[in-house]
């Protein structure tokens, strides 16, 4: 198995183990955006820290970003947020069943951004392989509620949503292509700390604005906010370090194992049940991701 599928698998997993450690987080008195921004306070020093040290202890020469970096940097960056408020204000629809599953659209979005904004294409078997990947995310969505519209608020919101976070994907593997030749640990380092210190500040700016209290609260609960952090951190590494070596469709592609993973933590955490629609999504899903690790090897 290739070093980017195992980062990618790694990442998905303990991006399981963050939306965990995060949804209990929510029942602590933090709001979805205080619970969001844990991830990046305390995400943000330890990249910086990790990235230095990795550069003292090899002595490797940091390389000066070029001006794509950071264009690259603050699209992933930007886009990721605003692709997150997307997905929350989702759970205050009505049918917002309707706009998840749009969301999951991002595979194949990733595949045509990749090749727009990268010139990066993937060949007919992997888009096969995504394809199949989506309608098994399709199925393991919740359904509509009866009466719901396919298409409405809803889905234009879920496909928005899908698409930033397309674009996200498509702006770290850009970021971290911009730091070519440097070993592509450290790329996917600089690109990390860079990311999630932008991240930092914009949402640090938006809660002083919008939620008076929230980043003091955030603070005072560091100690169940940390561990948030630390998952996030190390997931979001995972991510970087796929894409430093991979075309971001196929690291996305691979990475929809993340929601057998969350299948997995709602059965035997929360005691959530899976039934016959939910089985045959997993299906898929692993015939998806076995089909293109088998194609890419």
């Amino acid at each position: 198995m290739t070093l980017w599928i195992v980062f990618t698998i790694a990442a998905a997993a303990m991006q399981t183990l963050r939306f965990v450690l995060q949804k209990r987080l929510q029942g602590g008195g933090l709001s979805s955006a205080g619970a969001t921004f844990a991830r990046f306070l305390f995400a943000a020093p330890l990249a910086c820290v990790a990235a230095f040290i990795l550069v003292r202890a090899t002595g490797t020469a940091v390389p000066a970003p070029p001006p794509a970096f950071w264009a690259y940097v603050l699209m992933g960056g930007i886009a990721q947020i605003i692709a997150t408020d997307l997905t929350v204000r989702l759970f205050q629809m009505r049918n917002f069943a309707v706009g998840v599953a749009f969301t999951k659209t991002e595979t194949v979005q990733v595949a045509l951004f990749s090749l727009i904004v990268l010139a990066e294409t993937v060949t007919s078997t992997a888009l096969i392989s995504i394809l199949i990947g989506l309608a098994g995310i399709i199925l393991l969505s919740r359904p509509p509620e009866p009466g719901s519209l396919l298409f409405g608020p809803s889905a234009v919101y879920g496909m928005a949503a899908g698409a930033l976070f397309a674009l996200a994907a498509v702006g770290y593997r850009g970021a971290t292509l911009a730091l070519a030749p440097a070993p592509f640990f450290l790329r996917a380092l600089l690109a990390l700390a860079a990311a999630t210190t932008l991240q930092t500040l914009v949402m640090s700016m938006w809660l002083a604005f919008r939620e008076p209290g929230a980043i003091t609260r955030v603070l005072s609960s560091w100690r169940a906010t940390a561990p948030v952090g630390l998952t996030g951190v190390l997931g979001s590494l995972g991510w970087f370090a796929a894409f430093s070596l991979q075309n971001a469709a196929y690291v996305r592609a691979v990475g929809q194992v993340e929601i057998i993973f969350t299948m997995l933590a709602g059965t035997f955490i929360f005691g959530e049940r899976m039934g016959r629609r939910e089985g045959a999504g997993i299906g898929l899903v692993i015939a998806s991701v076995l089909l293109l690790v088998l194609t890419l090897g």
